[in-house]
């Protein structure tokens, strides 16, 4: 099915999305969070001697 939207959209001249599977990602994202979340992540992070940036992403990893 997916191949046959692709034909179909060649055919009218529209662009194929690129299959989320095959882009490239920066590794870099901007999400906005309460202040309040944002105190305690870095409070945390700095109890573990790491950064909030470290932190975030081994939260989000999990």
């Amino acid at each position: 099915m997916v191949a046959d939207v692709a034909t179909d959209m060649q055919a009218s001249g529209e662009p194929v999305p690129v299959a989320l599977a095959e882009k490239n990602y920066s590794g870099e994202f901007r999400v906005g969070i309460p202040p309040m979340v944002h105190r305690n992540l870095a409070l945390t992070a700095a109890e573990q001697g790491i950064s909030l940036n470290r932190l975030a992403s081994a939260k989000l990893a999990a």
